[in-house]
């Protein structure tokens, strides 16, 4: 897939790694960018972009956003959550699981007409907390690891429409949600390119950063990928 002259939908794309994915796609020619924001405003002006109000875990107002998108090529579901937290509160997980799992996946139901029509894309952005977990954010990384586990499941079942259903994984990148962790990261402007690079490459799997690229021969050769590759045959051939 090339990005040039598509349209696409980003959620979560007022800040950080959104805001960069809506620059970096706007730089690979892209014919229009959904914004989805739960303000339903962007910093970023540019004829191509329209801004859509998209709380993810809001029926209602994914319902209407399905109503302005008429086309699409790829949707993009980058909203999320990460609080420090340390299991103690039920809520809490809940809440992440409400936007890190159920959001994408509720999105990717909810325009999968328009994907089929298109034989487009789902792109879920994840992280390496999905593969395993960090501590000092468990109800994240307990809902990044459902996500991929998802994202799997939808590529196995959305296989024979013709949709294509990819993961980023990505390490730490520097953003607001990142701002507690002492440690090296990479600018979400790497972050992005990388992303739509794997994206393009038909990578079902993308590591876009030198953190995540580190173990992505180990995982593109390992017993998880395997399994997964094994176990998608249980899927009936009529769905």
């Amino acid at each position: 897939m090339q990005l040039a002259n598509t349209t696409i939908l980003i959620t979560g794309a007022n800040r950080g790694i959104g805001r960069a994915l809506v620059t970096e796609a706007l730089r690979r020619g892209v014919k229009r960018v959904y914004a989805g924001t739960r303000s339903g405003t962007m910093p970023i002006t540019d004829s191509r972009v329209t801004p859509l109000t998209l709380d993810v875990t809001n029926a209602s107002q994914i319902e209407a956003a399905v109503g302005q998108v008429e086309h699409l090529d790829v949707l993009v579901n980058n909203a999320g959550i990460a609080l420090f937290e340390d299991l103690s509160n039920i809520d809490l997980i809940e809440q992440h699981l409400a936007v890190n799992l159920f959001g994408p996946l509720r999105l990717s139901r909810a325009f999968l007409p328009q994907l089929t029509r298109a034989e487009g894309a789902i792109l879920n952005i994840l992280s390496l907390a999905a593969v395993a977990p960090v501590p000092v954010v468990p109800a994240y990384s307990i809902s990044k690891a459902a996500a991929l586990n998802m994202t799997q499941s939808l590529r196995a079942f959305l296989a024979g429409q013709g949709v294509t259903v990819h993961a980023g994984l990505l390490g730490p990148t520097d953003t607001d949600m990142a701002r507690g962790f002492e440690i090296p990261k990479s600018a979400p402007e790497v972050v992005a390119k990388g992303i739509f690079d794997g994206l393009e490459k038909g990578e079902e799997e993308i590591f876009p950063d030198p953190v995540s690229q580190s173990i992505a021969e180990g995982w593109r050769n390992g017993v998880s990928k395997g399994l997964e590759r094994q176990f998608m045959a249980f899927v009936p051939a009529s769905v």
